[in-house]
């Protein structure tokens, strides 16, 4: 775990799944109950919905499409929105997600929440997590048009929020979004160890990454 220096940090920007939320009800949701849905309601294998969804899955990967309800919705005529609210008691937070967050928020720090979740996606974790009020901003990266793999992302979060990326810290599960955070010149990164609580540890290459929220908050006053 590294130790911040948190009176090097002004901002706090937050990943949402698999950083604050267990990633296990997405790879659930998508992996699992959503091709089994779609086998069920067009009348097709398990086997056969798995072979139409994986290119699909493959061609959008990373691109504002893949984090999007409504063109999933669209493209597999399924009412996505819908389908994901029966597997939502899985949604959870990480341990001591809520005590880090309210230590950063006690001493002053800007928290901001940035997630490629659709709003409907965002506004359904937030039915069953109360996330909301640690935050200054909740901002979904549909609102500006871009991923956030996407350069274009930051340009437009910057002068949204104009916050200052050598004194920020950036959290987030997925390593191509930390690298473009990290072109963009945001300074302190972290990757989660272990976004899906029921899923091995994952390899976070040249990042540290987060094992305890609460051992991130050494020297924090």
């Amino acid at each position: 775990m590294p130790q911040i220096q948190w009176s090097d940090i002004d901002t706090v920007l937050l990943d949402m799944d698999g950083t604050l939320l267990d990633l296990h009800y997405d790879n659930q949701f998508w992996l699992q109950h959503l091709p089994q849905r779609y086998a069920e309601l067009h009348g097709v294998s398990r086997a056969m919905a798995e072979m139409e969804l994986q290119p699909l899955f493959e061609g959008n990967a990373g691109t504002l499409n893949w984090y999007c309800m409504d063109f999933w919705s669209r493209e597999l005529k399924l009412p996505v929105c819908e389908l994901s609210r029966e597997l939502a008691h899985l949604i959870a937070l990480r341990p001591d997600a809520d005590t880090f967050l309210a230590a950063i928020r006690k001493v002053g720090k800007r928290v901001i929440l940035i997630t490629n979740a659709h709003r409907d996606s965002l506004s359904l974790k937030l039915e069953r997590v109360e996330l909301a009020p640690y935050f200054e901003r909740l901002i979904s990266s549909h609102d500006y048009g871009y991923p956030k793999e996407s350069p274009q992302f930051w340009d437009a979060l910057q002068a949204d929020i104009g916050f200052e990326p050598a004194r920020s810290l950036f959290i987030d599960d997925t390593l191509a979004i930390l690298r473009s955070a990290q072109r963009f010149g945001v300074r302190h990164l972290l990757a989660v160890r272990q976004p899906d609580s029921k899923a091995a540890p994952r390899d976070t290459q040249e990042f540290a990454a987060v094992e305890d929220y609460r051992e991130l908050l050494a020297g924090i006053e």
